[in-house]
């Protein structure tokens, strides 16, 4: 499609799937916009994502299966800056049900394509605005990443080892769970809002926020006197010796989350330390640098798949550390199909799974021209 040039609906609703019907306009951006618009389309949802010309890191370059998240739609390049491509923005917009934009704050204003424009447009309209630091605040205008906004939020401050400096979970927290999939609950929260009172809404949704909400339970065992606000030192954060990763004989490595005393008990067993006095104190934090060096000497007297072998079928909440390229192919994730080639490229099937209206395959995101 040449830029500028008015995009439509297919008139299809989107293909098969739970959101069948629901016709959503993705703004082009990166990272957790394009995250939740890809999880969108891969339940049904028509999406049509708009790309500036020539952004480079955007879809205009065809990228066929190996760009995961611009799966399952359409890609129209439009000039925001033109009068012509603004239009097209808003005809669109006027028949959707959502939008989904990831611009700092003030930006689709000065476009001419803000919310209250779009919403007299469209007053049924869902407005996603997706940012680091939301709408509103002092640091509202600031660029930052999701090493940022996990560290304001607390999370980061308890990723990593005792002793050790703050660890980020690459860009998962707030990038991903706190900001693509927050948006996208959003979205269908807010248009379920709309269908019922026929009035849309904006949808403020910041990566600082998610994050923040992700660490709920964090928060619950921290006002029950349950957490130790210093990293490496609890239950959940390789503080106790019975949740961590060993490694192994072959320098690969193990997992292992026996919190439970009946799965515990099982892990004992596999390991033949059932009647080791030691391994009795489970909870007896004076005793876990004594258990974590016992354990770290065991896991190395085998090699992971031995391990992965011994401990096969049974409930001690083990599991081996797969590679990006081992995953695909383990047994289990075989069985239920959980990842699938595109264009020949690996990358994760669409989730969670529905037994009446199944996700659609994915396929390549496709760039008009």
């Amino acid at each position: 499609m040449e830029s500028g040039a008015v995009p439509g609906w297919s008139g299809d609703g989107g293909g098969r799937g739970a959101l069948a019907g629901l016709r959503i306009v993705e703004i082009a951006s990166i990272g957790p916009g394009p995250f939740c618009a890809m999880m969108l389309a891969d339940h049904g949802a028509e999406v049509l994502r708009i790309e500036r010309p020539g952004d480079p890191l955007g879809a205009a370059a065809p990228l066929g299966g190996r760009d995961v998240l611009l799966r399952s739609r359409r890609t129209h390049v439009l000039d925001l800056k033109d009068p012509a491509g603004v239009a097209a923005v808003r005809a669109l917009a006027r028949d959707a049900d959502g939008l989904v934009e990831g611009f700092r704050p003030g930006v689709m204003e000065r476009l001419g394509l803000g919310p209250d424009l779009l919403l007299a447009d469209n007053p049924r309209l869902v407005y996603g605005r997706m940012t680091g630091w939301g709408q509103t605040g002092p640091m509202a205008p600031r660029a930052g990443h999701d090493i940022n906004y996990i560290a304001l939020a607390g999370n980061l401050h308890g990723y990593g080892r005792a002793g050790g400096k703050p660890t980020p979970p690459i860009n998962a927290v707030a990038d991903f769970g706190g900001g693509g999939m927050m948006m996208a609950f959003g979205m269908l929260a807010g248009i379920m809002a709309a269908r019922r009172t026929g009035r849309g809404q904006v949808v403020d949704c910041a990566m600082v926020d998610g994050a923040g909400l992700l660490g709920a339970m964090t928060w619950s065992f921290l006002a029950q006197d349950a957490w130790t606000d210093e990293r490496g030192v609890n239950l959940l954060d390789t503080g106790a010796p019975f949740y961590d990763s060993y490694e192994t004989a072959d320098g690969r490595h193990v997992a292992i989350g026996a919190l439970e005393p009946q799965f515990y008990a099982l892990l004992l067993d596999r390991l033949g330390g059932a009647d080791d006095p030691l391994f009795a104190r489970q909870n007896d934090r004076a005793a876990w640098p004594a258990m974590r060096a016992r354990l770290e000497a065991l896991f190395r007297s085998r090699s992971r798949d031995e391990w992965t072998a011994l401990f096969d079928g049974c409930d001690a909440c083990f599991a081996p550390v797969l590679s990006l390229a081992e995953a695909p192919r383990d047994p289990h994730s075989r069985a239920r199909d959980s990842f699938v080639a595109v264009d020949g490229h690996i990358q994760p099937a669409p989730a969670p799974r529905f037994s009446a209206t199944p996700a659609r395959r994915p396929v390549a995101g496709q760039v008009s021209q």
